[in-house]
């Protein structure tokens, strides 16, 4: 079947793997990886942080960007979706269920709402699909850079900007030092180095989710050192399972639709669906370190994105496989009927 075959292969990812290896440590090893432990956690993610923006941006192809931006109907519909019809989601669940919810897995999943979407896989799936590459690439860059400033804004006017809040004008200038400036240094260092580490984009890619690894494991170790997983049951792991679960099915239901609505071709359809949809891990893990800083409670509200990770990479696979198949079978007829007109 389709979907065990996708299954299987996100259970033998080394990476989905490594997060859940990484939560086991942190329940057994708590002290290595929290604050002032043995790992320096707070030096080394900082590092990690802006090592690999820095190669995001060097990878980052500014002709293939430059080539999607006239669509600019799929552009507002797909970062529309992302920073305004997630977080209203958000609200709309937060009224309805907010008060049989824990306080930090509802702001986890309003973190997931304002996360930006991601980029390697709303492309990779794009193209397996027959979809606008050129547009996926542009939107999912501009959602990771209006990311980095709608992100915090967006969960400030739910949490605040005062004493207990976060102070948006500080967690800004941390996020444009350590996300945009290495971003832009890598895209300006991009002619001397693009095709260097574009032969070496296997070991980028794997900076890449060691660095993600490790703020998982540095958030968990936090929570269980102050003891906020002793008092959480084992409901919330259930609850954000449910609510990711339930999130993804609206959003690409309702994706979907806009998309018809809009009457896409297959292409931008296929780009418009798949980057709308997508909540970046990469970029949320490292913005959560930033956003919410010393916060105990980081484990739980980084929980949401890490269960709705998979399920999107899962779910999204059978529908890109689906998508590539009936648009085959399309061309098929369309050729088909030529010939016999002809």
């Amino acid at each position: 079947m389709p979907v065990l075959k996708h299954l299987k292969r996100v259970v033998t990812d080394w990476f989905l793997c490594g997060m859940v290896l990484a939560t086991v440590l942190a329940y057994f090893i708590p002290g290595f990886g929290a604050k002032g432990g043995g790992m320096h956690a707070e030096y080394v993610i900082n590092i990690g942080v802006f090592l690999v923006f820095f190669l995001h941006g060097v990878n980052l192809s500014s002709e293939q960007i430059k080539h999607g931006l006239k669509n600019w109907r799929l552009h507002i519909m797909v970062q529309a979706f992302t920073f305004i019809a997630f977080p209203v989601i958000w609200l709309l669940c937060d009224k309805a269920f907010g008060s049989h919810i824990p306080a930090l897995l509802m702001l986890g999943f309003l973190y997931l709402c304002a996360l930006p979407s991601t980029i390697s896989s709303s492309v990779a799936l794009t193209g397996s699909a027959g979809g606008n590459v050129p547009a996926a690439i542009l939107n999912a860059s501009m959602s990771s850079v209006f990311g980095i400033f709608m992100t915090p804004w967006l969960v400030s006017l739910v949490v605040g900007t005062g004493s207990g809040g976060i102070d948006l004008g500080s967690t800004l200038l941390n996020l444009s030092l350590m996300m945009l400036l290495p971003l832009v240094l890598g895209q300006l260092l991009r002619p001397l180095l693009g095709k260097f580490f574009a032969r070496h984009k296997k070991y980028t890619n794997i900076i890449d989710k060691i660095v993600i690894l490790l703020l998982v494991y540095a958030a968990f170790c936090n929570s269980m050192v102050s003891g906020m997983w002793q008092t959480q049951g084992n409901s919330v792991i259930l609850m954000a399972f449910v609510g990711s679960a339930v999130l993804l099915l609206v959003i690409l239901l309702l994706t979907t639709t806009t998309a018809k609505l809009l009457k896409f071709n297959h292409a931008d359809k296929v780009a418009a669906v798949f980057c709308a949809s997508k909540k970046s891990l990469a970029a949320g893990a490292p913005m959560a370190a930033l956003i919410f800083g010393d916060n105990p409670g980081l484990g739980l509200i980084l929980l949401p994105i890490m269960i709705y990770h998979p399920l999107q990479l899962i779910v999204c696979s059978v529908m890109a496989e689906s998508y590539a198949t009936r648009h085959k079978q399309q061309l098929s007829a369309e050729a088909l009927e030529e010939a016999r007109a002809a």
